[in-house]
């Protein structure tokens, strides 16, 4: 029997431990929190968005970094076998918009119980507050891990070692980095790495609009005139800059780029009218109020929080009569409609970030188990590779797919050598 160790019980962790554990091996997972999945708790709000419902080709779509790699460990575990473990363990599902996965009691807790649950009837050995504190290694081959627990310090002999402790984001729950220091010590490529699905900040002062949603706008984000993303959907404001569904996605194509210098933000607030509709549709509301100020005649054009900031970009005055106003002046109104503009000058912090971009570079990663090119039984799950995908439930099942090719590989592979 093959024994393997799981560095970290998060979502990837208990995967691997799952994969490994049902192929046949002893499995012990090394954990320094005080409990297992302590993000996963906090997913989704707290209801864990576990993954998405889309059809197994449009996953891919949904990856933002590496989407290829990712080939042989979704189909090997995918999104409608992540569904169908869980409620095998009594977790009902129910599907939301967007395709969204989510327990029906709407309790994270729920999914981190069906996987410890499992966990137990495989006689997983589970061990908390216990830190890894590097690797063991013979050269090309890694042997074990040193640890430090409630006991002290000792080195812990293995088979197969893998690596599932997450990125940076929510240092809080215990994601700290040390994945990438255990994969350097090792030899191995970390990219640089960036928050991401993260809010922005804005040059511009919003704290104005604080706690404005804008539902169904379109959002265009550029680097000089070459366009880095364009998505449709919903948005909020801060006190810092902007945030949303909306914004988060765009973030994981920007973080990069921002990195570098500030980026342009265009908000279509009517996206549905064309130049010429909005201006019917202004003139219109007009005709109806033709006697009011034009600061209190926008009350059917925008929310009431929006509508100071939408007066001082018209260049109108905020108590010129609404029949009085020029089509010049009206045509500034659809210009400010169509393209309100910002200047995002940098992402939040990762405090604030769903995911960390980058990572354990892919390359030194074969895709087919997740084990190390250049230390045998090494393998590597989650976050703590170089792929991430937008909201929805698409990182989540990223932990998911490679948590469980990298356990059933690690499980595996004494037989195979053993056939040799």
């Amino acid at each position: 029997m093959k024994n393997v160790i799981i560095i970290g019980a998060g979502a990837a962790g208990l995967a691997a431990a799952i994969g490994a554990a049902e192929s046949g091996a002893s499995v012990t997972v090394f954990e320094k929190n005080e409990k297992a999945g302590k993000k996963i708790y906090i997913t989704g709000k707290g209801r864990c968005n576990l993954t998405n419902a889309c059809e197994p080709e449009d996953f891919f779509e949904n990856v933002v970094t590496n989407p290829r790699f990712m080939y042989s460990a979704f189909y090997g575990f995918t999104n409608r076998d992540m569904v169908a473990m869980v409620e095998q363990e009594g977790i009902p599902t129910k599907v939301e918009r967007g395709n969204r996965v989510f327990p029906v009691s709407d309790h994270a807790s729920d999914v981190t119980k069906a996987l410890l649950a499992r966990l137990k009837k495989l006689k997983v050995r589970l061990l908390t507050d216990t830190e890894v504190r590097g690797m063991l290694t013979e050269s090309d081959r890694v042997t074990g891990v040193m640890v430090r627990g409630k006991e002290g310090r000792s080195s812990v002999s293995a088979d197969a070692v893998i690596v599932a402790t997450g990125g940076l984001s929510y240092p809080t729950t215990g994601s700290t980095g040390d994945g990438y220091y255990f994969a350097e010590s090792t030899g191995h490529r970390v990219t640089e790495c960036y928050p991401a699905l993260v809010p922005f900040e804005t040059k511009e002062n919003v704290s104005g609009m604080q706690g404005l949603a804008l539902k169904n706008v379109e959002a265009v984000v550029k680097d000089g005139k070459k366009e880095i993303y364009r998505g449709f959907g919903e948005m909020l404001f801060t006190h810092f800059g902007v945030s949303g569904p909306l914004m988060l996605t765009a973030s994981s194509y920007a973080a990069k780029r921002i990195a570098k210098n500030p980026l342009m933000l265009s908000i279509d607030l009517k996206p549905a009218l064309s130049e010429e509709e909005l201006d019917a549709r202004i003139l219109r509301d007009f005709g109806e109020a033709k006697n009011k100020n034009f600061a209190n005649a926008l009350g059917h054009l925008y929310p009431s929080g929006m509508i100071p900031e939408m007066v001082k970009r018209s260049g109108i005055p905020a108590d010129k009569k609404v029949n009085e106003i020029t089509r010049e002046e009206r045509r500034a109104l659809v210009s400010a409609t169509k393209a309100f503009t910002l200047t995002l000058t940098g992402l939040r912090g990762y405090q604030e970030a769903i995911i960390t971009q980058g990572g354990v570079n892919v390359r030194d990663i074969d895709p087919s188990t997740m084990e190390s090119k250049k230390m045998r039984g090494l393998y590597f799950a989650g976050e703590v590779l170089d792929v991430d995908a937008v909201t929805g439930g698409f990182n989540l099942q990223i932990a998911w797919s490679t948590g469980m090719l990298a356990g059933r590989s690690a499980a595996h592979k004494k037989e195979e050598a053993t056939c040799q």
